[in-house]
């Protein structure tokens, strides 16, 4: 009779351990899920020939690891069943036909490539093909971003440049992408 009673208490300081545990796992669990990325930049995409017409736009998030993510959505019915080249450009200027922005911003000094290639502009998001309705998503998330003020990183600011054309990401320095149909500057969310 005594073996059954340690077996029943150890049982049930087992079945006590594991419940704790696994009320621990649970609430580690649901506090990570609730994080949520916090959005800290975004840009409005216009056409470059008529800057009232909004062709996409691009939202900025801070992830808990320290990384950005971009979250780039384009509804460019002019363009659909093509792609277009998005670059990020040195200023936030759209003016005469998204030209004000002047070159691709690239703070690492590399030459123009693939995203993610050996060399490539910290700004070279490169192809989005539209749809046929000329929708599009693309995501890319990065180390190589900053909204801190100072860092030669920093996006705020930048011009986001959407090209009619497709990036051949051979071509220095601009990929061959064809003329400036978009534009938008990188603001702070506050």
């Amino acid at each position: 009779m005594m073996v059954n009673l340690f077996y029943i208490k150890l049982n049930f300081i087992d079945m006590k351990n594991i419940f704790l545990g696994l009320a621990i796992a649970t609430i580690a669990f649901l506090s990570a899920c609730t994080k949520t990325n916090k959005e800290i930049a975004q840009a409005t995409l216009t056409e470059t020939a008529d800057n009232t017409k909004t062709i996409g736009t691009a939202k900025f998030y801070e992830l808990s690891d320290g990384k950005i993510r971009m979250d780039i959505e384009m509804n460019f019915a002019a363009r659909a069943d093509s792609n277009v080249a998005v670059h990020f450009h040195e200023h936030g200027d759209c003016g005469n036909m998204g030209e004000n922005t002047h070159g691709h911003w690239n703070p690492t000094k590399e030459a123009h490539g693939k995203w993610g290639s050996a060399a490539y502009h910290s700004g070279d998001i490169g192809n989005i093909m539209l749809d046929s309705k000329g929708h599009a998503t693309l995501s890319v998330t990065t180390d190589r971003w900053s909204v801190k003020d100072g860092d030669v990183k920093n996006i705020i600011g930048r011009g986001i440049i959407v090209h009619g054309g497709t990036d051949d990401y051979t071509t220095q320095p601009t990929g061959n992408s064809g003329p400036r149909v978009g534009c938008g500057v990188i603001e702070a969310v506050k």
